[in-house]
């Protein structure tokens, strides 16, 4: 995280060279979630209120104008703030390269991204809960305040009731623009939809003609005319981890968890059998929306040993919702296990967070036993146990 404040925000030079500067705004997300799992406060403080990385970050991101230049960057700034109703992107800046987003209204930036605004919605989030964890009330109500506005404003103007779900917008008409994808799934991972809401965009996830079946959350409907079934053509139907791993953060958000623990366990048993099945066997960018094996880019395989945002799949997602580890919080000394009985014998060795290293295993019967270095609460299920430093075993009712 620091190879990028420093060259963008310190104006330090580095070997670094960064591709796109407005790429998603992701990084107070990231600081929250580093904070919540290791508990170093110093860190939040020298970022948050000594720095204000995150906070100079945000103001940027909200008043960027196209073709500005950073000296750490080669690219020119793609994002364009529009007033206060969100930005133009392109497909590269927003990671989602060939989408045909804006194909309807006359391009990229013809729209409104909804995935632009959501993610500034984030970042104001995250940094309310920080600040509030480092007792900074009025920060906090600050930030809060500026989330309250961008919820409201992406609920009024992106969220189309006729049928139900968040969609980018036409600029000129301030119309939705119909091109479902998964960009749509930031603002329930941004809490800024209701209950009902997601529960209308939930439908959406377990419908197989849309973004569910066996290969789960295609990056684009599969009832969209630029579909591409076979390959998913990169962003044109491929199933992306990044963007899976968003929604499933999403679901969880609102209570889906069964719905999340099944497209991780799919999209997880898909990477595996193009692992075995593909050669080279190696985990790839982005797969296909129809079968074990890479998506294309261009009609050429997508790339392999590509463990930067793809191992989402084989060690977050399979941490956190194939054996059920959900939440690690060093903040709050607990983890919350939703612990699957049928699955055998499986848990964690050697698992750090904060200060502690633990093992938590469950015999595929009705025990877990645990060693740990210091006393924390483990959460089983909804019931919670006090673990204490050495060795014990918990018996399962």
């Amino acid at each position: 995280m620091d190879n990028l404040y420093k060259p963008i925000w310190d104006k330090e030079k580095t070997p670094l060279r960064i591709h796109l500067v407005d790429n998603p705004p992701l990084f107070a997300w990231v600081e929250k979630e580093y904070y919540d799992f290791t508990g170093n406060k110093n860190r939040i403080h020298e970022i948050l209120n000594r720095k204000q990385y995150l906070q100079k970050h945000f103001d940027w991101f909200a008043n960027a104008k196209a073709g500005e230049r950073f000296e750490c960057s080669p690219q020119n700034i793609h994002l364009n703030a529009i007033g206060e109703d969100g930005f133009t992107w392109t497909g590269g800046a927003s990671g989602m390269d060939n989408t045909p987003r804006g194909r309807d209204a006359g391009g990229y930036n013809k729209i409104l991204w909804i995935d632009a605004i959501s993610q500034q919605a984030l970042s104001a989030r995250c940094m309310a809960q920080l600040e509030q964890s480092l007792g900074n009330a009025g920060a906090a109500g600050k930030w809060e305040a500026v989330y309250r506005k961008l919820k409201d404003k992406i609920n009024e103007l992106y969220w189309d009731e006729q049928d139900g779900f968040y969609y980018d917008v036409a600029i000129e008409s301030r119309q939705p623009c119909r091109i479902r994808t998964m960009a749509s799934y930031w603002p329930l991972l941004a809490g800024v939809a209701s209950p009902a809401q997601a529960e209308k965009m939930v439908k959406y996830l377990r419908d197989p003609q849309e973004f569910g079946g066996n290969y789960p959350t295609p990056t684009l409907s599969r009832r969209d005319r630029d579909y591409h079934d076979q390959t998913g053509d990169y962003w044109r139907g491929g199933i992306w981890l990044p963007t899976t791993y968003m929604t499933v953060k999403a679901l969880e958000e609102y209570g889906y968890h069964e719905e999340a623990d099944m497209i991780a366990e799919k999209i997880i048993r898909q990477q595996l059998a193009a692992y075995h099945g593909i050669k080279p066997h190696t985990i790839w960018e982005c797969y296909s929306p129809s079968a074990n094996e890479p998506s294309t880019e261009h009609g050429r395989r997508a790339r392999p040993e590509f463990c930067g945002w793809s191992a989402l799949g084989p060690i977050s997602l399979f941490i956190e919702n194939v054996l059920g580890f959900h939440k690690v919080s060093a903040l709050r000394n607990e983890i919350q296990w939703r612990l699957k009985r049928e699955k055998g014998r499986h848990g964690l060795k050697n698992l750090h967070f904060g200060t502690t290293t633990t093992d938590i295993v469950f015999d595929g019967k009705n025990t877990v036993d645990v060693t740990s270095n210091n006393p924390y609460s483990l959460v089983i299920n909804g019931k919670k146990y006090a673990i204490k430093p050495g060795t014990a075993s918990i018996t399962l009712k």
